[in-house]
């Protein structure tokens, strides 16, 4: 195992059997921060274990999710899905790339299948982006990318925040650096321009607002780059 992991046993939310499962430690070398939030750190990459899979039923879900109690009519819904799949889930110490890939689409699976919070939706697709992110994945990184700023956009028109740590307007920022990233600049600027155009934000999320402000100058930039390019052409 891995000198970053730990194994511990937990009872599954869903079928109820004490599964085995890897945490990873708290004390990672960081070596940079994306815009989105995405850490890389040092010879080690966390996102691979951020999920739970429960190795008799197959139940695949985050720390904390699986670690709630699950409301009855939830775990129902679950249970039912899964009697019909009858997945053949192989617990492993360590995660590959493919491993790592499977856990979140199948926790994904399981967030359509119970009609999750949008955030919830969002929160995971970014985080699968990442993984595609460090695995050079290009096509697939955009792919999931796209789909995290829709379901966030669309969080943000329906949900109540703050959501866990997040805040609306940290979910804005959030959104505006994922349309960085795709070199979609309109719209990140239109995301961005609600931040630094509210004063409010300034002394209520102060890092939020810096982070906003230092990205719309790199928006800046880079329309420059564009601009330029298009008229030698």
């Amino acid at each position: 195992m891995d000198k970053h992991c730990f194994m511990v046993e937990k009872p599954c939310p869903v079928c109820m059997k004490t599964t085995r499962v890897i945490k990873t430690r708290s004390r990672l070398v960081v070596e940079k921060t994306d815009e989105d939030f995405c850490v890389h750190y040092k010879e080690f990459n966390p996102y691979y274990y951020k999920i739970w899979v429960c190795e008799h039923c197959g139940f695949a879900a985050d720390e904390k999710t699986f670690l709630t109690k699950l409301p009855e009519r939830t775990r129902k819904t679950i249970w039912d899905f899964l009697a019909q799949k009858k997945l053949d889930i192989e617990f492993t110490e360590e995660r590959t790339l493919p491993d790592a890939i499977a856990s979140f689409q199948l926790a994904i699976s399981y967030l359509d299948l119970i009609h999750a919070p949008l955030s919830k939706k969002a929160s995971m697709h970014l985080q699968l982006a990442w993984i595609y992110r460090e695995s050079g994945d290009k096509e697939l990184e955009e792919e999931y990318m796209h789909k995290a700023a829709d379901f966030y956009d669309q969080s943000l028109s329906s949900e109540r925040y703050p959501i866990g740590p997040l805040t609306d307007t940290a979910a804005m920022y959030v959104v505006g650096a994922i349309y960085y990233r795709l070199g979609d600049y309109e719209k990140c600027a239109q995301h961005l321009s609600r931040i630094i155009g509210d004063q409010a934000v300034r002394t209520r999320e102060p890092q939020i607002f810096d982070k906003a402000r230092d990205l719309w100058a790199d928006v800046r930039e880079e329309k420059k780059k564009t601009d330029a390019a298009a008229k030698k052409s």
